[in-house]
Order: C-alpha cells, then sequence, then structure tokens
C-alpha cells in the first residue's frame, strides 16, 4: 500500500563515519593529539637521559600509533551499543562532576544533583 510515506528512511545519515578502529574522526584527532603530547613529554625526558634529540620524535609517533591502536580498541569496546553522543555526554558529566568551573566555561550546564526527589502531594493536611 502505497500511503505517500518514505518507506527508507537511513538512520545513519547524520553520524560521522568510523575512520580507524571504531574511532569517529573527531575522536581520531584528539586521541592522536594527546597521545602524541603523551609521546612528546616521555621523549623529552629520555631524551635529557640519554643525551639524544631524536627520542622526542620517536616516542611522539610510538605514542601516537600506542593511542590510536590500544586507546582505538578500548574506546570501541566502551562506545558498544550505546548512543552516538554518549561519549560527549560521559566526558561532560566527568568534567561537571570534578571541575564545576570547568564545565560552566563549556557552555550547557548539567543537572548533577544526586538524592531523593520529592513532589510534596504525599503530605496533604486538611484534605479528605
Amino acid at each position: 500500500m502505497d500511503d505517500g510515506l518514505v518507506t527508507f528512511l537511513p538512520h545513519r545519515l547524520n553520524r560521522q563515519p568510523v575512520v580507524v578502529r571504531g574511532l569517529t574522526a573527531d575522536e581520531l584527532w584528539i586521541r592522536a593529539g594527546l597521545s602524541g603530547a603523551t609521546g612528546f613529554l616521555f621523549g623529552g625526558v629520555l631524551a635529557w637521559v640519554t643525551r639524544g634529540l631524536a627520542m622526542i620524535p620517536t616516542m611522539i609517533v610510538a605514542g601516537i600509533a600506542l593511542g590510536i591502536f590500544v586507546g582505538g580498541g578500548f574506546l570501541r569496546r566502551q562506545k558498544r551499543g550505546r548512543p552516538d553522543t554518549w561519549l560527549y555526554r560521559q566526558l561532560h558529566w566527568r568534567i561537571a562532576r570534578s571541575a564545576p568551573a570547568l564545565a560552566d566555561w563549556l557552555g550547557e550546564k548539567l543537572i548533577t544533583r544526586s538524592g531523593h526527589w520529592r513532589t510534596r502531594r504525599s503530605l496533604r493536611r486538611g484534605v479528605s
């Protein structure tokens, strides 16, 4: 029966495509940047200890490779079966819980109150 409705509606149309090891392009850039910065710090210490300046770019490349392949696999397991925005919401929630001033700077405010909610309907006085 043709009632004028679209029978095929692509549900993945607005999602970012997966690029490498379950990471989208944004996640890949973040992972590579953080891994490269860690490799730079570790390489700087190694360069100072061994007096070899070539340790810095070597550790940057090794850090990025390790971060993408190990971190990408870990992140893929964490994201499995969850909505597309889960990772960003989870990071925002953790920042809001641990550093509220930084969370205010990020923009959207999250409700982080934990406790029992009360509707005040349970105590009706004078009503029979």
